[in-house]
């Protein structure tokens, strides 16, 4: 019940942002401002039905960590995207073509992007990853997790199965060791956010087979759509995938080492971590 009465508050507060930045797009100011405001709304929607409906403290979306996690998180989410991008670039996937027409899009994608980068980590890692953990343990959960957060990029416009497996692979894992080395969802949320904005903000790629919206950079793809990514972007190149699986290992191995991994024997037992 507990699962469910989460997943419905987290579904709908996401539906509601998603229409809210849908109406301000193409309103730089107002998508900045509605995005910036949605996520917020989202995470206190969150903290209050977990509050509630759990009776304890939500430690994974305290607030005096959010200021530290998301910076973290951010940087490191542009590094990454960062590496792939340029190692696409130097096997003649990605050229950059010169400035975007109206790089002032910048700043209205930094509300797109943080709306839809924490709805979604408030859904899989907040809700499914964390009450799938309880009862299957680390691996089973983070699995099933991951191949739901990819499955879930087939209704974008130009996705590809090959896509959603890519971002099942490298996006799920990743997103979600980052939670449970941590046991905090700001720094996945600021993950997210960093690896979608350098995306499609900063170097002008198609992100998740959702279409370019037009950044500081203007770009193409060009090449062998398994180092390019095709029409799906980056995101479905071998790059991205390699990133993924050493960015995820590095996560889980922070996670054994403290001790947040939770074997299958203990799964029915409540996890209270975190740092």
């Amino acid at each position: 019940m507990r699962f469910f009465l989460q997943l419905i508050a987290v579904v709908a507060v996401s539906f509601l942002a998603g229409q809210a930045v849908g109406l301000a797009d193409g309103h730089v100011w107002l998508s900045l401002t509605v995005g910036v405001v949605g996520a917020a709304v989202a995470v206190l929607v969150y903290y209050g039905v977990v509050r509630v409906t759990e009776k304890r403290e939500v430690t994974e979306a305290a607030g005096r960590t959010a200021v530290s996690g998301l910076v973290r998180g951010t940087l490191l989410g542009v590094v990454i995207f960062a590496a792939v991008i340029g190692d696409i670039a130097v096997n003649g996937g990605y050229r950059i073509l010169g400035l975007g027409e109206h790089p002032i899009e910048a700043v209205g994608l930094i509300g797109f992007m943080a709306a839809a980068a924490t709805t979604e980590e408030l859904l899989f890692r907040g809700v499914v990853f964390r009450h799938l953990e309880k009862l299957t343990g680390t691996w089973l959960a983070l699995t099933v997790s991951a191949l739901a957060f990819g499955g879930m990029h087939l209704l974008n416009e130009d996705a590809t199965w090959w896509g959603a497996l890519c971002v099942a692979i490298a996006g799920g894992g990743m997103l979600t060791s980052a939670y449970v080395a941590t046991r905090n969802l700001w720094l996945p949320i600021g993950l997210h956010f960093g690896w979608n904005y350098a995306q499609s903000a900063i170097f002008g790629s198609e992100v998740s087979g959702n279409g370019v919206r037009q950044g500081i950079l203007d770009s193409e793809s060009t090449g062998n759509v398994w180092l390019s990514g095709g029409q799906f972007g980056p995101e479905a190149s071998v790059f991205t995938v390699l990133a993924g699986v050493l960015v995820t290992a590095g996560f889980l191995w922070l996670a054994r080492r403290r001790g947040h991994l939770v074997p299958m024997r203990r799964a029915a037992r409540p996890l209270t971590l975190a740092r």
